[in-house]
């Protein structure tokens, strides 16, 4: 008998917790999730190599340890597949510089491959796609690009059938546009597009603990500020929680991105929107969407000092743009700011009283907002995440 590690999650939550786990490479390999006895969570098998504390997971879920059930599908190995093409002589040459890490967006794999195996890409796409059948496209990763912060990404692998295809690819085969499940809602989105990141699940739903928890001081529903929403990944995690969101408003400078959101926010509200994107403009009472310069936003009476909830995700900027966007939020009541900041981690004091300083007093019984770690963005700078609670003006 193996016991091991498993992450008691509800049904409903399954498929975002795995995608989250799966960014990390935190599921073990060669086991199955499965059902517990109830019926009504599922127990996802944890990786021997994983921290004793998931990032965003727990204690927010249960860890327990269980019989692990053996996965008799097709190796998820990719190492295997990678020494099988190439040799064990040449796997062993290059090291750490190897590719362990990707990025799921749908039935698409997103992977940076380091120059020093770039020659072997044809390789490490085959190998990829033979580890995970679900995958129908490789590409990869250039980087994040000009201010709309879009992907350069370049297809490396496709499925054409049976067989995997690493070059003369035929043009119907590379579509971008998919739809990717996060707590039980639907998101349609496009890399090139509009930026997307599967791997902030975890801010997501710890963005939704904190809105519950002013929801039940504010004993209502949530107005929920979005200035930066791109397709909207955030709103659908706190529109999944019932009676959380009263109102919203959802902005980006990106059009192709609002185009997205509002096919997105007729599915996820059930109601009809505009199928091409305009400026922003309430398409419904409590619906305030569309595309517009968030620093404006606070110029328009109708928008500034309505908000519970100001989202600011604008890593490279949201130190910069704070003190303009403070004016969305409503002082008569405590408010809440969350938001995702890119520094060099031995700047993060200094950005920890650039934050504290472009923001109000903080809510008596809560900490001043501080940056948490969350991972590296590069060698030297670290993407990290804070929560302001606002207190009411006198």
């Amino acid at each position: 008998m193996n016991v091991m590690r498993h992450l008691r999650v509800p049904n409903v939550m399954v498929e975002a917790v795995l995608g989250h786990m799966k960014a990390e490479q935190w599921l073990a390999i060669g086991y199955r999730v499965v059902s517990d006895v109830e019926g009504h969570h599922r127990l996802i098998p944890i990786s021997p190599e994983a921290p004793p504390l998931l990032d965003g997971l727990t204690p927010g879920y249960e860890v327990v340890d269980a019989e692990g059930t053996p996965d008799d599908r097709p190796s998820t190995d990719w190492w295997k597949y990678l020494t099988d093409i190439l040799g064990e002589a040449e796997v062993a040459l290059h090291g750490e510089a190897w590719p362990s890490n990707h990025e799921f967006i749908g039935d698409m794999m997103i992977l940076r491959i380091d120059d020093d195996v770039s020659q072997h890409t044809k390789a490490i796409a085959k190998a990829k796609m033979q580890s995970h059948p679900h995958v129908r496209l490789v590409v990869k990763d250039r980087g994040v690009q000009g201010e709309l912060r879009i992907r350069d990404i370049e297809p490396i692998g496709c499925r054409d059938g049976a067989d995997i295809l690493t070059s003369d690819f035929p043009p119907h085969l590379l579509e971008t546009r998919v739809m990717v499940r996060e707590s039980g809602k639907n998101i349609l989105c496009d890399p090139t597009k509009a930026y997307f990141s599967s791997k902030l699940q975890a801010e997501r739903l710890e963005t939704r603990k904190l809105a519950i928890e002013l929801r039940e001081k504010l004993g209502r529903p949530l107005r929920v500020c979005d200035p930066f929403c791109g397709v909207g990944p955030a709103l659908s995690t706190l529109l999944a929680e019932p009676e959380l969101v009263g109102s919203l408003l959802a902005a980006d400078l990106n059009p192709d991105a609002i185009e997205m959101l509002l096919d997105n926010l007729r599915r996820w509200d059930k109601r009809d929107y505009p199928k091409d994107p305009a400026p922003i403009t309430s398409v419904y009472d409590d619906r305030i969407v569309g595309f517009a310069d968030a620093l404006k936003l606070p110029e328009d009476q109708s928008i500034a000092g309505q908000w519970d909830v100001l989202l600011v995700n604008i890593p490279h900027r949201t130190i910069e743009f704070l003190p303009s966007l403070v004016p969305l939020l409503d002082r008569s009541t405590p408010s809440l700011v969350r938001g995702r900041v890119i520094v060099e981690e031995n700047g993060i004091e200094e950005a920890n009283r650039a934050i504290r300083q472009a923001l109000p007093t903080t809510l008596e019984g809560h900490t001043e907002p501080s940056l948490r770690i969350k991972r590296d963005y590069s060698s030297t700078l670290r993407l990290c995440s804070f929560e302001a609670w606002i207190s009411p003006e006198p």
